[in-house]
């Protein structure tokens, strides 16, 4: 017989299932990614349809079936509301997940991409620097943590190399910290742009609707 397990993580997708499930994709600290229903989540005022939104970070309650998993409460730490309060914001975050989803992987623990993703919509929250950078912090991480960069990138402008290598070298619940000129910036999201070319075999998106709202 399954026993029931809790684990900690964060919804990083979430579909309609019938005439009132949701099947939500949750990136755990235990287990990586894994897939689970919310039974009843489109009933209103039906406590599921707060465990079933994207960007709910906590603790989660779920019996584990043969080929997936059923969520029976959650302790939810952060919903992010801030993010989901702007379209903007939302947009961005949006396209965090998405990339997030592209690089993890079912029954494969990682937290420090766990802790990337969640330092990142913290920085979307406080808006003590753009999102611009925020973007490219992110993006640059997730895509060091998975091996899928240039470390010796050529660059003209020594805060932006500077930067490259802090961003690389820097745990994630440091990273959100800084900012710097749009010289740099610019080198760097051109770089970046090159790299995720050579890199990434998907197209994200929503980084076209963040495209058009910019």
């Amino acid at each position: 017989m399954r026993e029931n397990i809790e684990l900690t993580g964060i919804v990083i997708k979430s579909m309609l299932v019938g005439d009132f499930d949701r099947r939500v994709t949750i990136f755990t600290k235990e287990r990586g990614k894994i897939y689970a229903f919310a039974r009843g989540a489109r009933r209103i005022n039906n406590q599921m349809m707060g465990y079933a939104r994207i960007f709910a970070y906590g603790k989660f309650k779920l019996f584990e079936g043969r080929d997936s998993y059923n969520i029976i409460s959650a302790e939810i730490a952060n919903y992010f509301e801030e993010i989901s309060d702007d379209i903007e914001s939302t947009c961005y975050g949006t396209y965090f997940l998405e990339m997030l989803d592209y690089y993890t992987k079912e029954a494969l623990a990682d937290m420090e991409s766990l802790k990337l993703i969640y330092y990142t919509l913290l920085a979307l929250t406080k808006k003590s620097i753009p999102n611009r950078l925020v973007r490219r912090i992110f993006e640059l991480k997730i895509m060091a943590l998975n091996s899928d960069y240039d470390p010796n990138p050529k660059m003209n402008d020594k805060t932006a190399l500077y930067t490259w290598e802090y961003i690389i070298c820097t745990k994630p619940e440091k990273l959100f910290t800084f900012v710097i000129t749009q010289e740099a910036l610019l080198e760097i999201e051109n770089t970046l742009d090159f790299m995720m070319k050579k890199y990434i075999d998907r197209h994200f998106h929503s980084l076209d609707i963040l495209k058009d709202i910019l």
